[in-house]
């Protein structure tokens, strides 16, 4: 019974937040481009990222939109493979990697829907 209850409230619970967001930022980096959702190339300053990304050390602190990535070592059980480009002009997102969580999120909004 308990059961039911819980899965009741979770149905209830998506159809009255239709815009809730639920999704990870696991990361599978891929050889080729034509695999990939996304590419991205990695920036040498804050200044020039659309996306500040934060490595996290547990699958599980990878919540969310906001550049906190954990890079899988397995592409089937990634939420969106990526591939690094070499020149800045042919990537679809710039990122630059910093070195504090707090630090991780979106400069460019216009980007974050390649995410979702």
């Amino acid at each position: 019974m308990m059961i039911r209850n819980k899965l009741i409230f979770l149905i209830f619970f998506f159809i009255v937040h239709p815009n809730l967001e639920i999704f990870s930022q696991n990361i599978f980096s891929v050889k080729y481009k034509s695999q990939s959702d996304f590419s991205v190339y990695v920036v040498n300053y804050k200044s020039q990222a659309d996306l500040l990304v934060f490595k996290v050390n547990y699958k599980s602190q990878a919540k969310g939109n906001d550049g906190l990535w954990y890079f899988i070592d397995f592409e089937s059980q990634s939420d969106k493979k990526i591939f690094f480009e070499e020149y800045k002009s042919q990537a679809d997102i710039n990122i630059f990697f910093v070195e504090y969580k707090s630090q991780a999120g979106w400069r460019n909004k216009d980007k974050k829907h390649l995410l979702y």
